[in-house]
């Protein structure tokens, strides 16, 4: 099978991007994941027990086309336009990651000490996910949208409280890789 080795360039992906937001924005819709996990409560009926999913999750159909064509699109560029080639990591990259147990930093995409069934079924790789989706859960809450929706929707909209939860996913990156990454890894 022949791969597509190098991702699309700025010029294509970019425009695209802003077709879409444009559409989104004339049709009076507006992008983000996170909602679809209340529209999928809903749909499941836990409007039934919290006021929160109660709402008309019809009207929502449209969005859960976007997951739809994310798992589509995140299999296609798995399966089809991946190349199976090394990373290109800063030696000083590989260093640091080798102190903390990686051992083919690089080697992969998906380090497999994160991304495999053996971490994933180990108590820090479960205790991981639990806390890691309580507080992503918790701050696409407490932000009022998840980074796809506040750095794609809300910036297109110069909307302020978008840019500080940028602002805010991008310190909450920074400290997460240079401060608790090391505490969790070492």
């Amino acid at each position: 099978m022949e791969y597509l080795i190098q991702p699309w360039p700025w010029y294509i992906s970019g425009p695209l991007i802003a077709i879409v937001m444009f559409t989104l924005i004339y049709f009076g819709k507006t992008f983000g994941m996170s909602s679809n996990l209340r529209t999928f409560c809903a749909i499941g009926g836990a409007g039934k027990k919290t006021e929160f999913f109660d709402f008309d999750w019809k009207a929502q159909r449209w969005n859960l086309i976007v997951v739809l064509g994310a798992v589509i699109g995140g299999f296609i560029a798995h399966f089809l336009l991946s190349a199976p080639v090394a990373i290109d990591l800063n030696p000083k990259t590989v260093s640091d990651l080798s102190q903390l147990g990686f051992k083919n930093a690089g080697d992969a995409l998906l380090p497999p000490e994160l991304y495999s069934w053996d971490a994933l079924l180990s108590f820090k790789g479960l205790a991981i996910l639990i806390v890691g989706g309580f507080l992503v859960g918790f701050g696409t809450r407490y932000a009022g949208g998840c980074t796809s929706g506040h750095a794609i929707t809300g910036l297109s909209n110069l909307q302020l409280p978008s840019l500080i939860a940028v602002v805010g996913f991008f310190l909450g990156g920074l400290v997460m890789i240079h401060l608790l990454f090391p505490l969790i890894f070492s």
